[in-house]
């Protein structure tokens, strides 16, 4: 039998001996997912070991504190299309529910890198090029959510809680029932991994855009 995941994210009947293929998708993903673009980025740059500043995080964000909003949209623009590229390959080749898998595997990828010791990044530029992929309305509605939330807050990590918690209810808006589930799985990843934010949030010591 498929596995009731697969099932739950929309897998056609005659998916019952492809798991093979769904775990192959899911680990290519994971190693396409796995590949720290932020840190290669700093390093090609001359800015260092973006791991040893800031928050010690290899996302986009923590590039910034660089000083280097090139590097910083670079590492943006790479980590969410890593999780577009993943999607659309896999769609392409498999279908949707191989797409899903290979989203999943993505982002597992990002915020827990083989390559560096499963100590990565937050997802959240690889999750929001992942909803791209999957429909672009969905992703477009999602990073707008982002956008709005960091104009009024001016805080990062805030405005990546927010849309991440909407991406599931923009799926089901416009009416990807059968993503919804993967959009709540990702969204809860993201909030987990911003647990230490989400203290500085309530307290009022979390860093806002623009401060050094």
């Amino acid at each position: 039998m498929v596995p009731s995941v697969f099932r739950f994210w929309g897998a056609q009947p005659g998916w019952d001996a492809a798991w093979p293929w769904l775990l192959g998708i899911l680990i290519a993903a994971y190693l396409l997912g796995s590949i720290p673009f932020g840190l290669l980025v700093s390093k090609v740059m001359g800015l260092g070991d973006v791991r040893q500043i800031g928050s010690g995080n290899i996302g986009a964000t923590n590039v910034l504190r660089t000083g280097s909003k090139k590097a910083a949209l670079l590492t943006l623009l790479l980590d969410g299309g890593k999780g577009a590229v993943a999607v659309l390959v896999a769609r392409y080749l498999y279908g949707d529910t191989a797409a899903q898998v290979a989203g999943l595997g993505a982002f597992l990828g990002h915020i827990f890198p083989i390559y560096l010791r499963f100590r990565g990044g937050k997802g959240v530029a690889t999750f929001l090029g992942i909803l791209l992929a999957i429909n672009p309305l969905t992703g477009l509605a999602a990073c707008a959510t982002w956008l709005a939330t960091a104009v009024v807050f001016r805080i990062s990590s805030l405005a990546a809680l927010v849309a991440a918690a909407s991406a599931p209810l923009w799926l089901f808006a416009f009416d990807l029932t059968t993503t919804t589930g993967l959009g709540l799985l990702l969204a809860a990843l993201i909030w987990l991994r911003h647990w230490a934010n989400i203290k500085r949030i309530i307290s009022g010591t979390e860093p806002k855009i623009g401060k050094k």
